[in-house]
């Protein structure tokens, strides 16, 4: 078919990959090493929050401005629990 022909023309410059290889976009891709080998995947709290951080690219605005607010996000707690034990110890 031509129009088949067109695409493959069209593409060709794509690298080619292994047949098992899944693709790039896949999640679970941007775990680290260490996490898969505890058991970690995207299915779970831990390994999604992982491979969403994973993903974040330092050169784009939006995603600094998400990696901040997922640094507020969880250091808010720490932050004040350490201020409650600090009170609680100071009077």
């Amino acid at each position: 078919m031509a129009a088949d022909r067109d695409v493959e023309e069209e593409w060709g410059d794509e690298p080619e990959l292994p047949e098992d290889a899944p693709p790039y976009w896949f999640a679970g891709q941007h775990l680290p090493e260490h996490a898969r080998a505890m058991g970690l995947t995207h299915h779970v709290p831990e390994g999604a929050i992982l491979d969403f951080a994973g993903r974040l690219d330092s050169t784009k605005p939006g995603h600094r401005i998400a990696a901040w607010c997922l640094l507020v996000l969880f250091g808010t707690p720490v932050v004040l629990a350490v201020l409650r034990v600090y009170y609680a110890f100071s009077s």
